[in-house]
């Protein structure tokens, strides 16, 4: 549904291009995981991803047309959801009834729906900055998903959420999610979304240092204690010792432990990419 066609792009050309023919490919069906270290690019990528941004050469195509033509039709079927953002000073009510008809597929039941996921209750007369931080986004993202895009792309979603919050938001990603649409959560706060993700693309800059359905990743890696005789990928100490990702054994299957993936790609890439593209 999203192809990135050889993209380059630069703040200042005189620290080089930030992406340099950079390609990747995300199909619906999924919930997917941008994961990056800081500076590696993942909040640029969004921005060239929803046309909010211009690349040097190369585009960004949603069901094969230019993201950057924003024509209505692409820009009604794809909601972006910032790390920071702003509520204007309206009633629930109001900002419901002026951003929704951007929206043909919005669903005021879905709404609720969310909106009672997050335990925030049925008022829709109340003023949207009275409420706090954490309030202010579940409210948002409970608009997001009632606008039922078919491509939803957030960025550090779970920041300022308590944990049961976080819990929440999880909750709103599987009742949101069908076969048709496409979410991309591109966070750092990799233990708040590993549960939900059937997909992880891990970057550095121009280059995808992983792109890997989560099924995959629990076919080819296991992630627990060491053993002897263990030839590990990455290890971390832990209070139960040293924890390793390892090739996994035949019918040996482990919990993917996403934050221990995450530095075992950027520690060890070749590794992982010649693990990833072996036939299994």
């Amino acid at each position: 549904m999203i192809t990135i066609n050889d993209i380059s792009f630069s703040y200042d050309k005189r620290n080089g291009d930030l992406f340099h023919d950079f390609t990747l490919e995300l199909n619906a069906g999924n919930v997917y995981g941008l994961l990056g270290k800081n500076g590696a690019g993942k909040s640029t990528l969004i921005y060239l991803m929803t046309g909010l941004l211009t690349p040097t050469s190369g585009e960004v195509q949603i069901d094969g047309v230019n993201v950057r033509r924003r024509l209505p039709k692409t820009m009604s079927d794809l909601f972006l959801v910032p790390e920071e953002f702003e509520l204007p000073n309206l009633s629930l009510k109001k900002y419901v009834s002026i951003n929704s008809p951007f929206y043909p597929n919005f669903s005021m039941v879905d709404m609720q729906r969310y909106l009672d996921i997050f335990e925030l209750g049925g008022d829709l007369n109340v003023k949207l900055n009275a409420l706090s931080m954490g309030q202010k986004k579940k409210v948002f993202m409970a608009f997001a998903f009632a606008t039922n895009t078919r491509v939803l792309i957030m960025d550090e979603p779970t920041n300022g959420l308590d944990i049961p919050s976080k819990s929440q938001f999880r909750k709103l990603v599987t009742a949101g999610m069908t076969d048709d649409k496409l979410m991309l959560i591109s966070t750092h706060q990799v233990r708040d979304i590993s549960s939900i993700l059937d997909h992880v693309v891990i970057i550095d800059q121009s280059q995808v240092l992983l792109n890997a359905g989560m099924a995959d990743v629990n076919a080819r890696l296991a992630f627990r204690p060491q053993r002897e005789g263990d030839q590990p990928i990455y290890s971390q100490q832990s209070a139960m010792g040293t924890l390793v990702a390892v090739p996994a054994e035949d019918g040996e299957e482990t919990a993917v432990d996403l934050e221990m993936l995450f530095n075992a790609t950027l520690q060890a890439p070749e590794t992982i990419n010649n693990l990833f593209t072996a036939q299994k």
